[in-house]
């Protein structure tokens, strides 16, 4: 059992999908994904289900509404097939819970399928809905998209917005998962857009995202080769860097780089994700804190160790940072590097057996700088391992420019098509051309 979902809605799931047929039968559909199945991670309000965050804290209650993003996808006409499965309130890079047990990969069971939004990948790989709805606070879209062998994008922060606001703060976005870079084109482009109920969005609109042409020659990319901590599985280093030849050969210039203050970035991730953890579980009634996942419970041990100076100067050097990858990214039109490190590794465990970690953070290092300068990122397959697991190329661009990233990965689809459909034909819905 993969154990992808915590709910699975079958009535409400049934009515929707009738509900479209007609609307189709009668030519007012009311968009491209009207009656197509979605799912929604156990972290986002979704009217009438019960949201549990992972945790035996929680009590059954349905939402009373809709959040902003699941709003917007049930007023295309998708129909939501049930929530999936999260570590308890999001807080790792695996999924596995207190409440919900032990997710894993669908290319071999006994692997952990990532996380957090690991419910998510397990259901886009086995085509249990076509689109998918999941969050992101240090690679939970892009990890899980990485080891499931589907396609995850976190966008520019503000870009979707997100109700209630997390205590992970600005490190925290909803984002979209598919099989295919189209599908996730579509879906991002119904999600976009501001929300009252946000208010540390952007009061401007994004645009949307169109289908164009798009030309590897002559595209500078900085090839972000080493990760913030550890070295690079050598299976791994083997298949993005083959991946990376062909893009240099396709006509792109490639040059190897570092991001500024790489070394002191796992410092600041921590100051800020453990701080959240610690707000997170102060909220939590103290006996039910007992029945918390111990790892949970230990990050927010240490973020109440954390002053509010320390966060304070942390958050000084988190947009220090930011601004310094604002340039990098005026300098390159993408960054490319692996997505995670390392291959998928045993189901149940936070960390690898002997490779020397101590935390996911430690292994995720591709992924958490990216939600601390708040640019847009997508995770697509890019190999498979000798033991068949799969490996995920990341796409990193400028804030505000998820078209470029996107259609960059699009192409790359193009190229490496089999990467994608290796699992059986997906459903690819395809984003609208240019007029």
């Amino acid at each position: 059992m993969l154990n992808a979902f915590t709910v699975i809605d079958h009535d409400g799931a049934l009515a929707s999908a009738k509900a479209a047929q007609v609307r189709w039968s009668r030519g007012q559909q009311l968009s491209a994904i009207d009656g197509i199945p979605i799912t929604v991670k156990d972290l986002i309000a979704c009217e009438g289900l019960d949201v549990r965050y992972g945790s035996l804290s929680t009590g059954r209650s349905p939402a009373m509404s809709d959040a902003p993003s699941v709003q917007r996808l049930r007023a295309a006409g998708a129909v939501i097939l049930g929530l999936t499965t999260s570590p308890e309130f999001g807080w790792k890079g695996v999924t596995d819970s207190p409440r919900n047990g032990i997710s894993r990969n669908p290319w071999n069971p006994s692997m952990t399928s990532g996380g957090s939004s690991g419910g998510a990948a397990i259901a886009a790989a086995t085509g249990a809905g076509v689109l998918h709805l999941g969050t992101d606070g240090g690679g939970s879209i892009r990890i899980p998209a990485s080891f499931c062998g589907v396609v995850g994008h976190k966008p520019t922060f503000g870009r979707v917005p997100t109700h209630p606001a997390s205590t992970f703060g600005t490190l925290a976005h909803v984002a979209p998962m598919a099989r295919t870079v189209g599908d996730v084109i579509l879906m991002l482009d119904i999600l976009s857009g501001r929300s009252l109920r946000d208010w540390s969005q952007p009061p401007t609109a994004f645009a949307g995202i169109c289908a164009r042409p798009f030309q590897w020659k002559g595209v500078k990319i900085g090839y972000w080769e080493m990760p913030c901590i550890g070295p690079v599985d050598h299976e791994v280093d083997a298949i993005v860097r083959s991946t990376i030849n062909a893009l240099a050969q396709a006509g792109a210039a490639v040059e190897p780089i570092r991001l500024p203050d790489q070394d002191s970035l796992p410092e600041m991730f921590k100051n800020h994700w453990y701080v959240g953890a610690a707000a997170r579980i102060a909220g939590i009634d103290e006996n039910a804190q007992a029945h918390c996942d111990p790892g949970l419970l230990a990050a927010a041990a240490l973020g109440r160790e954390l002053s509010a100076v320390d966060h304070a100067r942390s958050q000084v050097a988190r947009a220090q940072y930011g601004a310094k990858m604002d340039a990098l990214l005026a300098q390159y039109d993408l960054v490319v590097s692996p997505t995670v490190a390392i291959a998928p590794f045993e189901a149940g465990a936070d960390v690898p057996a002997n490779h020397g970690y101590t935390s996911w953070i430690e292994w995720a290092s591709f992924t958490f700088p990216i939600n601390l300068s708040q640019q847009p990122a997508c995770s697509v397959p890019c190999g498979r391992t000798r033991m068949g697991l799969p490996v995920g190329l990341q796409f990193i661009g400028a804030r505000g420019a998820d078209e470029n990233v996107l259609i960059a990965a699009l192409s790359y689809e193009e190229m490496f098509t089999e990467r994608f459909l290796s699992r059986g034909a997906a459903w690819p819905l395809r984003p609208q051309a240019c007029a």
